[in-house]
């Protein structure tokens, strides 16, 4: 697979001090880089000063636009042996000119989450009820699973997102991999370094604040945990980071009550690791939570929810305390803050998860070998999934006759 080229398309540039997105990407980019595949990174989104410089690496840029038959020139000139759509919005837009133009390419969707599962929880969360089943019916579903019908192969990094494609929405096992964040294995050397219990103190969140279920978080902790967890230990502070905080994230800093907004982390594990405990009082989400995941990296125990941790340890134990109960929350934060041997413990487990469970070496080869059997087999396993070319026949011609109209429209304008 050396020297072949592949085209990723980017819902946005990659920011990976942003977001867990933009780290998976880039996780992603290296293990092609390291496969001696040629990189394009394409994306219609503006590019901020924190994006990453992708150049530097060895990585073509391309800006494109939507709705703008240029790409076809562009993608049919570069003719890429694979694909990699940037969840399945790109997808939809891009997913059509593609296949037109490159129809042997493999076609690759990295779904970051499953937006619908996230949305469906989100919405049931602000009608202030559990979340079901049904909820997950949605046009948003419809949307997600019909784009990873149209793809070869969709990267999941939940093995519960896994499970409930497979399940729920009768997904084949053949179209869809599970691909875990992408961890350097936490070394003896490395681990020394942490600071130790005695050397930290306070607690600390760390989210992108365009991410709704980091700003319904950092709601949580202002009105129901923290008041609680300020009465056991009044000497501790909360400290707040995150990207791209708005004005009424901003409005909640009160040093006053010790809870500080901080902004932006210029590394979210450096500064993780100044902190005695993580919270993450997620009340909703999908996917897997690179702040969790942060933590661990760092040597930071955590308190979060059943939705924060869903689907990161498997059958291990958590570094710290699973609590959907906000006065428990905060009894457990409390006790995990006072107590070295339970602190340490936790700190151990996190080690632990990281190493078996999120290890580059393990997985990163895998999908590699899975991908180089389907370029080897790519018209029988089309083949098997005569579903996916249904949607390409049909769904696609809306999309394509959409996308042409607003052109020629914008062309007239």
């Amino acid at each position: 697979m050396k020297n072949q080229k592949l085209l990723i398309i980017g819902l946005v540039w990659p920011e990976p001090t942003s977001s867990a997105a933009g780290t998976r990407m880039l996780q992603l980019i290296n293990l092609f880089l390291d496969q001696g595949f040629q990189i394009t990174f394409a994306s219609a989104a503006t590019k901020s000063e924190f994006s990453f410089d992708l150049p530097s690496i060895g990585v073509t840029e391309q800006e494109i636009k939507l709705n703008d038959s240029g790409f076809d020139s562009f993608v049919s000139a570069l003719n890429p042996a694979l694909v990699m759509f940037d969840r399945f919005m790109t997808e939809e837009q891009y997913g059509w000119r593609v296949k037109q133009q490159c129809p042997d390419a493999l076609l690759i969707l990295d779904t970051e989450d499953l937006h619908f599962l996230r949305i469906a929880r989100q919405e049931a969360s602000k009608k202030g009820r559990q979340f079901a089943n049904s909820d997950l019916f949605s046009d948003h579903a419809k949307r997600e699973i019909a784009s990873i019908l149209r793809c070869d192969l969709s990267l999941l990094i939940s093995e519960a997102e896994q499970q409930l494609l497979r399940q729920q929405f009768h997904i084949h096992p053949s179209l869809i991999y599970y691909l875990p964040f992408l961890e350097e294995e936490l070394s003896e050397d490395k681990i020394a370094h942490w600071r130790g219990f005695e050397e930290r103190n306070d607690f600390v969140f760390i989210g992108n604040f365009l991410h709704e279920p980091n700003w319904n978080a950092v709601q949580v902790l202002k009105t129901t945990i923290w008041p609680l967890l300020r009465k056991a230990l009044p000497q501790a502070n909360l400290h707040i980071y995150g990207a791209y905080p708005s004005q009424k994230v901003l409005q909640l800093h009160q040093p006053k009550e010790n809870f500080y907004i901080k902004g932006r982390a210029k590394n979210a594990q450096e500064t993780i690791s100044n902190y005695k405990i993580l919270l993450a009082p997620l009340q909703f989400g999908a996917g897997v939570k690179g702040k969790l995941i942060d933590a661990m990296q760092s040597g930071t125990p955590s308190v979060t929810t059943t939705i924060g941790a869903e689907a990161i340890k498997g059958e291990m134990n958590w570094n710290g305390f699973i609590e959907d109960n906000p006065t428990q929350f905060a009894a457990k934060a409390t006790h995990l803050y006072q107590n070295k041997e339970l602190w340490e413990n936790s700190q151990q487990n996190g080690i632990g998860i990281i190493n078996q469970r999120y290890s580059k070496i393990l997985f990163g080869q895998a999908l590699i070998k899975q991908l180089h059997g389907l370029l080897a087999n790519l018209t029988e396993h089309r083949q098997q999934n005569f579903f996916g070319q249904l949607l390409h026949y049909h769904t696609t011609q809306s999309t394509k006759y959409m996308s042409l109209w607003i052109e020629e429209k914008g062309k007239r304008s």
